[in-house]
């Protein structure tokens, strides 16, 4: 995540998570800590897996006080072992004490991310079939969600509403029809944007087809008729399956030869990497 990003997008978010922990001060630390005093703590690992969101854990502290110093020696996508010194925090100790948590909070989200989506890609090395995300992210964090995503190998799927064109069930239902649907899609939306739609039969998925759809999401449906689809497809769309995607049954979707999958547990039932911070020390 780069200087831009951050500035523009994240510093807003980060502050606000800042202001959700102190809403007026760190009772706490100012009681332990009530002047300034120059420290530093040690990011230590507690278990393996792979590191997401460096730059966001520092720009919590530099926040807080733009004199405080981050020595790291991991960048995002490394994978870290248990027990292994990631880095160290330098600056007012009140300032460590006050944005540790806030920090960790971030960087044992994404790290956990990109820990599960790095395990998921591991499985479909041997296909030519991209794993994506979804817009099932934790409510103003997306931005860290799907970042970690992409450090863990995945890729995005659109970024929100505004992005691009998914018709679901729902909006078939409005619609009228697949059809109807896709049409009126075609009609709305400018030319450079792609229209998807979501089918859960082969029926669906031929009226989605003949009405020029390009690209369409298997939804739900058995391995064989995932199967037929790619087949019937081929050529006129691309593919995506989808539903209850997990690390534990994906491997029943490799050969299907479907150009994506998509899995929601990427950013929804991804486990913390545990991280902490520890051996704060005046200096």
């Amino acid at each position: 995540m780069n200087d831009i990003t951050l500035k523009l997008v994240a510093d807003d978010l980060i502050l606000s998570a800042l202001k959700e922990d102190v809403t007026s001060e760190d009772i706490t630390t100012n009681s332990v800590m009530p002047q300034y005093k120059k420290g530093e703590v040690d990011l230590i690992c507690k278990e393996d897996g792979v590191i997401a969101g460096i730059e966001v854990f520092k720009r919590v502290f530099e926040l807080l006080d733009k004199d405080t110093e981050f020595i790291c020696s991991v960048k995002d996508g490394d994978e870290v072992k248990k027990g292994e010194k990631l880095g160290t925090v330098r600056g007012d100790i009140r300032v460590l004490l006050s944005g540790e948590r806030t920090a960790l909070n971030y960087l044992q989200r994404m790290s956990g991310i990109a820990t599960y989506t790095r395990s998921i890609v591991k499985l479909l090395e041997n296909c030519h079939t991209k794993l994506l995300d979804t817009r099932k992210t934790t409510p103003n964090m997306r931005v860290f969600e799907k970042y970690a995503v992409k450090v863990g190998g995945g890729c995005n799927h659109r970024y929100n509403l505004s992005d691009g064109i998914l018709l679901k069930d729902n909006h078939i239902g409005a619609a009228g029809g697949v059809k109807e649907a896709v049409l009126m899609a075609k009609e709305y939306a400018p030319f450079v944007r792609k229209i998807e739609i979501e089918v859960e039969n082969l029926e669906m998925l031929k009226e989605a087809l003949e009405a020029g759809a390009d690209i369409i999401m298997l939804d739900n449906m058995s391995v064989e008729d995932m199967k037929e689809a790619v087949r019937i497809t081929r050529g006129r769309a691309q593919t995506e399956c989808s539903g209850n995607v997990t690390k534990e049954n994906i491997s029943r979707l490799v050969d299907i030869g479907v150009d994506f999958i998509s899995s929601g547990a990427l950013t929804h039932s991804a486990p913390i990497l545990d991280l902490s911070l520890k051996n704060l020390h005046a200096i």
